[in-house]
């Protein structure tokens, strides 16, 4: 509700079997929690009114007028919430019954969706008692008319992007479910009612295919399951509640716990993003989708405070997500991009700028990797320290360290005297520690490279990554040029786990020497040292690499508002930048992603790891004349 954050809930009540009155005073307790949490919609279990497993018992009279005065009174005791709920219950028309799913807000009763599919099989046998949701009709139920059927769809008037519908439980198990087509037609929030009962391996099952719904819909699916109280004559049900978003779980309850609210905020903005990027996405207008909308109160959305977390390294997977392995595949990308194109051309040769920091070091080890695979000597990787006026003691030696534990050759040509010439050509005072200054060191640098990958036959290995390029820190056709650049989707944030995995696999030498590169600051060194020591700090200059990878990755992946990106930054990094610096950091930026564009759009080619890139040819195309006003504006407001 704000900044297109919606929070969901699913709720799984102990149920008494057949008692109505128990089962609607814990669904309206559930309902009470869902208010109370700030939930703006929440889902109960299939048939939660009278129970799942009442077998005959719904051709009782008795039972099913019980029901529909149950939700009645239901929805008079909770008209005050403003929340929407869906609740399972079994709805008879003429002389069908139909597994239903009434759908009301604020007591009023916005519509019944119908189970499509009517599994009859093992131990399910519900056609024994149930039709197919027909066709949507009105009907009167519950005290109110109100439609029944299948294509059902919620439009919320007031939240922008929220469009609720339901599918019940064996709908979502279906070859077809129809969450597919009434996603297409605008649901962005799935609703299921379900009773999936519990046999082994079958939550593992059920997670993965919530998760994949989800993700194939580009929607929120709440999915809420049957718990303790239903009949265990045949069946054990475990209350397994999950709500999941664009394929990725957002939370679930445990296996047979106690009945307890799940909650979770799903992005609106997110999933409309997503739809917007995917052109094989396609937006139906079919003629047999009706659609009901509905509004909450201006007091509940001015309330609403968001509660979701971001990882502060939305590149870098957690060690639960696999860390390790995903950084496993990554070298592996690298190393068969390298190898691809070394086979393609017939190279048997590469040349790179060992400086002793974290990006030439990864594409050095991805460089060894890709001469393995080929079954080529590591020795045709030509490692080259260029040491020039901020070269340090401690930078040099690492590299020259690091590549002959590595096996590959190594050589040291110093660049200062070149430089020096170079100045006078055009007659630039040394002791100006200008751009002029700086550049032409890493100009210098690239033309040995150069040159010296002509003289041997080979290529020149890129070494700047996705972070240095996002922000224009890269000299223009100095270390921005180059014949293969193997770290050019690749983050800041990242390169430093990469590089961390290869020294937790290396022998003692190379790993002690892959861990204090890992311990220098990030550097061009370009400025003489100070006292020996590093003096050129780029985060010093340019801002926390943490920052702007959070930043590059939801302006790119999501095209969120720096608005939307400050708040969650605030959030993510509550504890290490206050709001005042996280604004400069952006507003920086902002400015330099902008400005510096010309420099993107002619890279060298290099393989993509990752959902954001920024190669001309691939992910992003921008003019270089981009203006960055209107997001500068936004910044400044804050």
């Amino acid at each position: 509700m704000k900044d297109g954050f919606f929070r969901l809930g699913a709720y799984s009540p102990q149920v008494r079997v057949a008692d109505v009155p128990y089962n609607v005073e814990r669904i309206r307790e559930g309902i009470e929690a869902a208010g109370a949490a700030g939930c703006g919609a929440v889902c109960f279990p299939e048939l939660a009114i009278t129970g799942y497993t009442c077998g005959d018992l719904f051709r009782d009279r008795t039972l099913l007028q019980a029901a529909e005065a149950g939700l009645r009174q239901l929805m008079e005791a909770t008209r005050a919430l403003d929340v929407l709920c869906a609740v399972g219950v079994p709805v008879p028309v003429e002389g069908a019954l139909y597994n239903g799913c009434a759908v009301f807000h604020r007591g009023r009763l916005l519509g019944i969706a119908a189970k499509e599919n009517i599994p009859n099989y093992s131990e399910f046998y519900e056609a024994r008692h149930f039709s197919p949701a027909p066709e949507a009709k009105t009907i009167r139920f519950a005290g109110q008319e109100t439609l029944l059927g299948r294509g059902l769809l919620f439009p919320c008037e007031n939240v922008e992007g929220l469009t609720a519908a339901v599918e019940i439980c064996e709908d979502l198990w279906a070859p077809c479910p129809p969450s597919a087509k009434l996603a297409q037609n605008g649901a962005t929030v799935i609703l299921n009612p379900s009773c999936s009962d519990e046999i082994v391996g079958k939550a593992e099952y059920r997670r993965e295919l919530v998760k994949q719904v989800s993700g194939h819909t580009l929607s929120g699916y709440v999915y809420a399951d049957s718990g303790f109280g239903e009949s265990t004559t045949d069946m054990v049900f475990a209350g397994h509640d999950l709500i999941c978003e664009d394929g990725s779980l957002l939370g679930e309850t445990r296996l047979f716990d106690d009945p307890a609210l799940l909650t979770a905020d799903i992005d609106l903005e997110r999933l409309a993003a997503e739809r917007r990027r995917m052109n094989t996405w396609t937006p139906r207008q079919d003629p047999d989708i009706r659609r009901i909308p509905f509004a909450y109160e201006a007091a509940t959305l001015a309330a609403f405070q968001p509660r979701r977390d971001f990882p502060r390294f939305p590149f870098v997977p957690g060690e639960r997500q696999g860390l390790s392995s995903r950084c496993e595949l990554i070298l592996t990308m690298q190393s068969v991009g390298l190898a691809t194109r070394l086979q393609h051309i017939g190279c048997k040769t590469v040349v790179l700028n060992l400086s002793g920091g974290l990006d030439s070091t990864l594409a050095l080890l991805a460089a060894v990797r890709a001469f393995d695979r080929l079954g080529l000597p590591r020795t045709g990787i030509q490692t080259l320290s260029l040491p020039c006026f901020g070269t340090t003691a401690r930078t040099k030696s690492n590299a020259q360290r690091v590549a002959e534990e590595l096996g590959v050759s190594f050589r040291e040509i110093p660049i200062g005297d070149s430089v020096r010439s170079h100045f006078e050509d055009i007659g630039q005072p040394e002791d100006c520690f200008d751009v002029t200054y700086e550049n032409a060191q890493a100009r210098e640098r690239t033309q040995v490279a150069m040159d010296m990958a002509n003289k041997l036959g080979g290529i020149v290995l890129g070494t700047g990554d996705l972070s240095e390029l996002a922000l224009g820190w890269a000299t223009y056709n100095g270390d921005h040029m180059s014949m293969y650049a193997v770290n050019a989707s690749i983050p800041k944030t990242l390169v430093r786990h990469l590089v961390r995995y290869e020294a937790s696999r290396s022998g003692d030498r190379l790993r002690r020497a892959l861990e204090d590169i890992l311990d220098t600051p990030v550097s061009p060194e370009l400025l003489p040292p100070k006292d020996g020591e590093i003096s050129q700090r780029t985060e010093e200059l340019v801002g926390p690499y943490e920052l702007h990878d959070f930043f590059l990755y939801y302006m790119l992946r999501f095209g969120f508002t720096p608005r939307k990106i400050y708040r969650m930054a605030c959030r993510s990094f509550a504890d290490a930048y206050d709001p005042a610096t996280v604004k400069r950091w952006l507003a920086a930026f902002y400015r330099r992603f902008f400005a510096q564009q010309f420099k993107r759009s002619c890279l060298p080619d290099g393989p993509k790891v990752g959902s954001v890139t920024l190669s001309p040819r691939g992910d992003w195309r921008m003019p270089s004349d981009a203006a960055a006003a209107l997001w500068l504006r936004e910044i400044e407001a804050l």
